[in-house]
């Protein structure tokens, strides 16, 4: 599958993981088949960045920059791992507290705990 707008990708330099980012555009270069790539940079502080990069590089092919190995790696949310038939475990003898089973959690609104710590 192509990456696209709107993709999360991991930055990779040298082989090691680096950052994430947004893709938040890809426009046409004058040159066929590179594109600028704007990228919103998933770090603090935020900022964006762009690339001139091949159709292949932004699909995940090596490429250098400034002599530097770097690759583009598209984020693929994981499967959530479903919890089936299972009990919730009972409360331990240190006082722990009770969790609950999938599909069965509190949601708690975050308004309701700043209205209670003002």
């Amino acid at each position: 599958m192509a990456t696209t707008e709107n993709d999360i990708v991991l930055i990779h330099l040298e082989g090691v993981p680096l950052s994430f980012a947004r893709i938040e555009s890809i426009t046409a270069d004058v040159k066929p088949n590179w594109y600028h790539v704007k990228l919103l940079m998933l770090q603090v502080p935020l900022y964006v960045v762009t690339w001139i990069l091949r159709d292949v590089y932004i699909d995940g092919a090596p490429f250098t920059m400034d002599g530097k190995e770097m690759r583009l790696e598209r984020v693929v949310c994981p499967e959530t791992a479903r919890v089936e038939d299972e009990e919730a475990p009972e409360e331990t003898e240190t006082g722990g507290e009770e969790t609950r089973p999938a599909g069965e959690a509190e949601v708690i609104s975050f308004s309701d705990l700043k209205k209670k710590s003002s």
